[in-house]
């Protein structure tokens, strides 16, 4: 579980480069009223990121009111992969905004329209219908749904089970969290869905057995035979390393789904959008899956998701049965197509490509001077991440992961909080427009933060 970061303010060593700038202690003494008022009038889960009150953001920087300046390497939780206030998405909402049509429910607009086409002349070849939702976890419920209903509508009422992967995160809905138990999230449900199952995520760090044949074992084991499974979801990479399935894994799976009428589906809510330095994350796969669940990365902004897919599965509901109140948002539609138009023109997933070639060995060469402590790295494109052990094991070390984000945005180096097993994975994800000069700073600034960590 997270842990809140201290309030105090720290005079912490002036920072000025082209990338930061620490001026003030930190947090600033003016903005602790800020995060008191947000302690006081907002759940306690709200106040697990840096205290740091964002006052505005470019590119790859964060600012607050009183002159500091942080180099972000969180995106806004993967979101903001065009960068910070990107130029064409700031103009795309504004230009919406003074149309003055600002929401339009299920009614038709030429921007959803737009958008949808563009989305789907993006996907892999089959995956032919597009249905804009608001956020990763309305996609994920969707997703959910539309398997299930496939499962039904081909093979009959047992065939709704759903294969998902242990330690995954889909979201914090019911349905999502039953797909994602990471960090037993899905514990307040009580009465679990008894045809939801988890499998072993094939990590190849906590889990060290990779091939295909675990898979099938452990549906043996759970009873479940593919006869009764509906679909099969994992996220494109889980987010608690960034860890990816083994490509032959993926090729196995895409396979047996196939032989069996049984509905892929990847997640590409953090991997989409260029983050891994292909436009969709499952193309390291060589696989395309049946249904696409996205978001984040989709707008770099404003909220919106979608879900791609099949057009007999997504055709399953008659007309008015399966909408959403905010489904396709003018505004949102615009910064959309702006953010992707964006990250295609500016050849943004190149870039992200690249500088894996910056970021990785940067990372590996932490790693080397700390093996008792810093037990994995990986990533690709750019999201990676350290996760962090106890000495000279596999344990997390969550205590340790806290403390080098707080080193880090006291020295204008911005992550979010510890995430992944045990809440110790520090993870990297700075937006798409970063340059190799900015990523060799911020690597030096984490090799100094994990150093006195340490």
């Amino acid at each position: 579980m997270g842990k809140p970061f201290d309030l105090t303010p720290v005079a912490v060593r002036p920072v000025e480069t082209p990338f930061r700038r620490i001026a003030t202690p930190i947090p600033h003494p003016d903005s602790v009223a800020i995060l008191r008022s947000l302690l006081e009038h907002e759940p306690r889960s709200m106040s697990g990121q840096p205290p740091i009150v964002w006052d505005r953001a470019d590119g790859v920087n964060v600012y607050d009111a009183y002159g500091n300046k942080w180099l972000d390497w969180s995106s806004g939780v993967l979101v903001t992969n065009a960068g910070h206030g990107a130029p064409a998405v700031r103009e795309a909402i504004a230009d919406q905004a003074a149309r003055g049509l600002l929401h339009n429910y299920c009614f038709p607009s030429a921007v959803r329209a737009e958008l949808a086409e563009l989305l789907v002349s993006l996907a892999p070849d089959g995956l032919s219908k597009c249905f804009l939702l608001t956020t990763g976890s309305e996609t994920t419920e969707c997703a959910l749904k539309l398997a299930r209903s496939w499962g039904a509508h081909t093979c009959g009422p047992k065939k709704i089970g759903i294969v998902s992967f242990g330690q995954a995160f889909h979201g914090r809905t019911m349905g999502s969290q039953q797909m994602g138990t990471l960090g037993g999230g899905n514990a307040w449900i009580g009465n679990l869905d008894p045809d939801i199952h988890q499998v072993p995520f094939p990590d190849g760090y906590r889990v060290t057995d990779t091939g295909f044949a675990s898979f099938l074992r452990r549906l043996d084991e759970l009873g479940v035979g593919p006869e009764r499974i509906a679909g099969v979801i994992t996220e494109t990479y889980q987010g608690v390393g960034p860890d990816f399935l083994p490509v032959e894994y993926a090729r196995d799976l895409r396979r047996w789904c196939g032989e069996h009428g049984i509905v892929l589906i990847f997640d590409e809510v953090q991997a989409g959008f260029g983050r891994c330095g292909t436009f969709w994350g499952f193309e390291h796969y060589g696989v395309a899956p049946d249904l696409i669940t996205c978001g984040k990365g989709i707008t770099s902004s404003l909220p919106l998701g979608a879900v791609l897919g099949r057009a007999d599965i997504m055709d399953l509901y008659p007309p008015g049965s399966m909408t959403s109140t905010h489904t396709g948002n003018p505004l949102c539609c615009r910064a959309a197509l702006a953010s992707i138009r964006t990250i295609i023109g500016q050849g943004l997933v190149e870039n992200a490509r690249r500088m894996e070639g910056v970021l990785m060995p940067g990372l590996l060469a932490i790693q080397a001077a700390h093996p008792d402590r810093v037990g994995r790295v990986h990533g690709k494109g750019l999201v990676a991440g350290l996760q962090m052990v106890q000495p000279g094991t596999k344990e997390p070390d969550p205590d340790l992961a806290h403390r080098i984000v707080e080193l880090c945005f006291q020295r204008g180096l911005l992550f979010f909080a510890p995430v992944g097993v045990g809440g110790a994975c520090v993870k990297i994800s700075p937006p798409l427009v970063i340059t190799e000069e900015a990523v060799r700073e911020g690597l030096a600034v984490l090799g100094e933060a994990v150093a006195e960590a340490v």
